[in-house]
């Protein structure tokens, strides 16, 4: 007759197998992983701009491109997936395979939008993992030359003067320049009217033209006629003076703190993404941004080069998510 094993023993000896199966997997799956970061990258890389051709986030996502292409030897293209004021490209690479072969270049919206609508297809943290920061792109507040104001001083004491009947422009809702302009109002105790466009060029147009008495507006967009003296920039966001602007002081340097938080291009994976391949794109693109090439391209499109390591960029991300929650209560601001 058969002997039968104690029950207690083949139990045991079931958990073993099965442990020793997990820690097979785990190996093999680590092991997958270094053997694919080895050999990283292998094919052609696409950086997602959740943003039409000619802006200045597609701009530098074209100028990393094309050094990341020639450092690596591999192809990078740069594939525009517009619409939703950028959630459809986020949520494009925040859904794609962790294989770091879909890359994302993103703004600032995307740790703003957390605080100003109600419900996104992705969360930022949980989503998608920060490689580096490109740049920033400093917001300033500007007046067409046609308009005799010469300082913030001036143009707070204009809408004073004249509650309700002064319009100031936008680059759109619930944007980095409408942000600032509600928080002015509030801060300022002054009541101008809101005219959102859509993106910075139209706003430029109509800010040249003298349809608007102010606007906030990019840099990369007002560089050249900030230089040619056909508008006037009153004040700068962000914690230091600009090296364009050296002359043009910051809102809080004015007496109004709170504008801090600037916009910024920075470059994001899928969260899953492992992390020998996030160090390694991280490392490579940093280079670049630093580079003679880089620091040139990037301040001629009037962008501040920053770079540095994803676990910088991590902590950049969580101090802005904060602050830019704090400006939007401030302001009063909700997405559409």
């Amino acid at each position: 007759m058969m002997k039968l094993r104690p029950l207690n023993k083949v139990v045991r000896a079931a958990k073993a197998s099965v442990v020793l199966a997990v820690v097979a997997v785990i190996a093999s799956s680590a092991c997958s992983q270094q053997a694919a970061a080895q050999s990283y990258p292998d094919r052609r890389i696409t950086f997602v701009v959740p943003y039409p051709a000619g802006g200045a986030t597609d701009v530098s996502a074209r100028l990393l491109a094309t050094k990341l292409s020639d450092a690596w030897k591999q192809t990078v293209v740069v594939e525009n997936k517009s619409g939703a004021g950028g959630v459809i490209g986020n949520d494009f690479v925040a859904k794609a395979q962790p294989d770091g072969y879909t890359v994302l270049i993103g703004i600032t919206q995307l740790i703003q939008a957390p605080s100003l609508v109600s419900k996104l297809p992705y969360d930022v943290f949980k989503d998608l993992a920060p490689v580096t920061q490109v740049a920033l792109s400093p917001i300033v507040l500007t007046v067409p030359d046609a308009q005799p104001v010469k300082s913030l001083k001036e143009l707070i004491e204009l809408a004073k003067a004249n509650p309700g009947k002064l319009p100031y422009g936008t680059f759109g809702n619930a944007t980095t320049s409408h942000l600032y302009g509600e928080l002015l109002k509030k801060t300022a105790n002054i009541d101008m009217n809101h005219v959102p466009y859509r993106g910075s060029a139209p706003l430029l147009n109509d800010l040249l033209g003298n349809q608007v008495t102010a606007a906030f507006v990019d840099l990369t967009t007002a560089g050249s006629q900030l230089s040619a003296g056909k508008v006037r920039a009153l004040a700068v966001g962000g914690e230091a003076r600009k090296r364009q602007l050296p002359d043009v002081p910051t809102l809080a340097e004015l007496g109004f703190p709170g504008f801090e938080a600037e916009g910024w291009v920075g470059v994001f994976v899928p969260a899953a993404t492992p992390k020998d391949i996030v160090a390694k794109l991280s490392a490579e693109l940093a280079r670049i941004i630093a580079s003679p090439e880089g620091v040139a391209g990037l301040q001629a499109l009037n962008l501040v080069p920053v770079g540095g390591s994803a676990e910088t960029f991590e902590a950049v991300l969580r101090r802005d998510h904060a602050r830019w929650a704090n400006v939007a209560k401030a302001a009063g601001v909700r997405g559409e």
